[in-house]
């Protein structure tokens, strides 16, 4: 069977790493830790790095972070559906929302529970996901921020998620903006403009960021190091937090060209035959794991010369030219992920995750 490991170490460092930036600027930040799909062992290495607030999109991976220390402050990172309303209130301290009707039953939620819950207002700003408009923010806090046992903590937005805009400086300072016309109307004070997320850690590297924004999710360069504006690794950063290892069932020297008529296999592709393998042969292994765990677009092999050449539902073959490298049956092979890959391998009951 195959595994994903978390190099702690790694994980560590970035940790380290993120934290110096954003403290030295005096920002807040929470840990997104959707991608682990609540594994407890994962979460736990959060927790033990010394995170005290963590964002997660499934309530039930908040839960897991409440059983580990009821103490980390939860916020639940997507408008709540209305029939998850009470296990809301119950696991998560703070939640991002768009909609009056829900806030509402937050309140009165909150009140049966006899709790507090906070609020970021999530603002739209071009991505298209979820957010208020900004012309409708002031007439919108206008008719909650005076509902019993809800509090607005912040002011949020989401950008690259949806259609792939890019934050920008002047974007960001829109955002302030909307913060100081809040707290003048109202005369009530806004304590988050949270407005950073991993796109925008770039910004702030470049000393960018416009002063306002005081608040960051993050969870993609944490984990893998990656500068989402040039989609290159940032210096000083670990790449190699997930790692990959898949056992190789099969290893013959087989043909390179498939033999018969072809026609589509059945995820819908069709080979084409470069005329220059016909005659040639190679190392081919087979792998422990297939297309239900991982699309091989997202797997980057750690050792070069290594080549995937397809995969089926529970198999990858990868092509290991004239010399089987010292690869043996039983053997394993590393791969490093981009961020669907390592999505799809943690939400997977069939892959074991385990801690180095």
């Amino acid at each position: 069977m195959a595994y994903l490991k978390l190099k702690r170490k790694s994980l560590q460092h970035n940790y380290q790493y993120l934290a110096s930036k954003l403290d030295a600027e005096g920002i807040e930040w929470g840990v997104v830790s959707k991608l682990l799909c609540g594994t407890k062992n994962f979460i736990q290495e959060l927790v033990d790095l010394g995170v005290r607030e963590i964002h997660d999109s499934r309530v039930s991976n908040l839960k897991t972070v409440k059983q580990i220390d009821s103490g980390i402050q939860t916020v639940y990172i997507k408008p709540p559906a209305k029939k998850a309303i009470p296990s809301i209130i119950k696991y998560a301290d703070v939640s991002f929302n768009t909609e009056l009707s829900t806030i509402r039953l937050l309140s009165e939620e909150a009140g049966r529970q006899n709790k507090l819950h906070k609020i970021i207002i999530m603002i739209e700003m071009g991505d298209l996901r979820e957010g208020v408009l900004g012309e409708q923010l002031l007439e919108f806090y206008g008719q909650i921020f005076e509902l019993p046992n809800i509090t607005v903590v912040g002011l949020g937005t989401n950008l690259n998620c949806l259609y792939g805009v890019m934050p920008s400086q002047d974007k960001l300072i829109q955002l302030s903006l909307y913060k100081q016309l809040i707290e003048a109307k109202f005369n009530r004070k806004i304590e988050w403009v949270s407005g950073g997320t991993s796109v925008v850690f770039p910004l702030l590297l470049n000393r960018q960021l416009p002063k306002g924004i005081n608040h960051f999710r993050i969870g993609e360069m944490l984990y893998f190091g990656n500068n989402l504006f040039t989609n290159k690794g940032v210096k000083g950063m670990k790449s190699d937090v997930f790692m990959l290892h898949a056992q190789i069932i099969e290893l013959i020297e087989k043909p390179k060209v498939p033999s018969g008529d072809l026609a589509t296999n059945p995820s819908g592709e069709q080979f084409e035959i470069n005329e220059e393998d016909y005659g040639k042969t190679s190392y081919r292994a087979i792998l422990d794991l297939g297309l239900l765990d991982i699309s091989t677009d997202f797997l980057i092999p750690v050792e070069k010369g290594v080549k995937i050449t397809g995969a089926s539902s529970d198999m990858i073959v990868i092509d290991l030219g004239r010399t089987k490298r010292n690869y043996q049956v039983g053997d394993w092979v590393k791969f490093k992920l981009k961020y669907m890959g390592a999505l799809g391998l943690l939400n997977s009951d069939y892959i074991d995750k385990i801690v180095e």
